[in-house]
């Protein structure tokens, strides 16, 4: 089964409650920082907890092309996925964990706590938001497929400034 394009679903204002819920809690439990939702097409959807001090779009897009390139590697090995990926530096490091074959979770934790911490409390909190995106994908399964023509042209000045062309 295929995963549901970006432009095939979208968040009611009830979503948005359950998923911002979702994320305190795990955020409280884990002692992380901050957690965000990036689509696979590299849309920033929502940050939780500490405002990163990064520029959002440039981050959703390396976060989406991070995963795709992970993807494939796993593919290389003969996995069909890697389901989750971690980056770790000296004072800041990355979780990030697929939602539903559509979304990517990612999570910023620092020194405060420890990656065991957050892969413990990460278990149930990406069961929970893959439920609610699945919903959501059925739910929405008949809206239109189509992009707006004006976002894909913000995009791609975005993506231009971003990578100097």
């Amino acid at each position: 089964m295929t995963a549901p394009r970006a432009a095939s679903w979208a968040f009611h204002e009830e979503d948005s409650v359950r998923i911002h819920g979702v994320l305190l809690e795990f955020l409280r439990e884990s002692s992380s920082r901050t957690a965000l939702l990036v689509d696979r097409a590299g849309q920033m959807l929502i940050t939780v907890g500490e405002p990163p001090n990064f520029d959002p779009t440039a981050f959703a897009s390396l976060t989406a092309a991070d995963f795709s390139a992970n993807d494939q590697l796993a593919r290389l090995l003969g996995e069909s996925e890697f389901g989750t990926l971690f980056h770790q530096g000296e004072r800041e490091s990355l979780y990030l964990a697929d939602i539903a074959r559509r979304v990517i979770l990612v999570v910023l934790f620092d020194n405060r706590t420890t990656l065991g911490l957050v892969k413990l409390r990460l278990r149930a909190t990406v069961g929970d938001l893959s439920s609610i995106f699945t919903a959501m994908f059925a739910r929405d399964t008949g809206t239109s497929g189509h992009v707006d023509a004006a976002f894909v042209g913000e995009a791609e000045d975005e993506l231009d400034k971003l990578f100097g062309s």
